[in-house]
């Protein structure tokens, strides 16, 4: 932790906020990188795990939530203590959002298991969630390391997800045209996509909450917050 105090529980009290963060942080990760695994392998079984797996990040979440009101009655805490209690409420909001679009995805597995004549679709999916995962790994190094320099690279890959989503969208519309018969899983597959790309969003708050965490300012605003897929068009205008 940045200091430390004369009353060593409250120093405790602080490193559990941060070994909290790291194993909801780690948990998260497990359920996007299996519901992915599980959508791309027609797997039910993983599907299920991930889906009751989701369950850890909620009640790890309300402990966060419940420790950090304690800690802000009782210790009154300044500069950078309030931020670091801050902060952890807000990560851990964001760890357990992605929790959620894991537990989505996994959801979507056996609709999307009945089949999709293009393997190509899964491919762009998986390399989606690579990239996504990435930046989540990345921000959570940065939590335990504090070595906020890091973090510029972080916000910039948020860019090239949105431009790797936008391409698979557009890639599904074209397989949904080509086959009726696959509107249905590509309409799952697109689902799953948006809720990937999602997590790169959360992944890039988290960034910005551990620069201000650390610093005691704001990242300059200029993020860039939007895919491109509602400008696609597919086929005669």
């Amino acid at each position: 932790m940045p200091s430390h105090h004369i009353v060593s529980a409250y120093d405790d009290e602080l490193k559990h906020l941060t070994r909290k963060i790291a194993a909801m942080g780690g948990h998260a990760e497990r359920m996007v990188d299996q519901a992915v695994s599980a959508l791309v392998h027609a797997d039910p079984a993983l599907a299920r795990k991930v889906i009751a797996d989701d369950l850890f990040l909620d009640e790890a979440q309300r402990d966060i939530d419940d420790r950090t009101i304690l800690m802000i009655a009782r210790r009154q805490p300044l500069a950078v203590d309030l931020r670091e209690i801050i902060g952890a409420i807000r990560i851990a909001a964001d760890l357990e959002r992605v929790g959620d679009l894991g537990k989505n995805v996994a959801k979507r597995t056996i609709a999307v298991a009945d089949g999709l004549d293009p393997t190509s679709p899964f491919r762009g999916l998986q390399a989606l969630a690579d990239l996504a995962l990435t930046q989540l790994k990345d921000v959570l190094d940065v939590y335990a390391t504090r070595a906020v320099d890091r973090l510029g690279a972080t916000r910039d890959r948020d860019d090239q997800i949105d431009a790797m989503y936008t391409s698979l969208f557009r890639e599904l519309l074209t397989y949904m045209m080509e086959d009726p018969r696959n509107i249905t899983p590509c309409t799952h597959l697109l689902f799953c996509a948006k809720n990937i790309e999602r997590i790169g969003d959360h992944a890039t708050n988290i960034a910005e909450t551990i620069y201000y965490i650390v610093t005691g300012e704001q990242l300059p605003a200029n993020r860039p917050k939007e895919d491109k897929s509602h400008r696609v068009r597919i086929g005669p205008s």
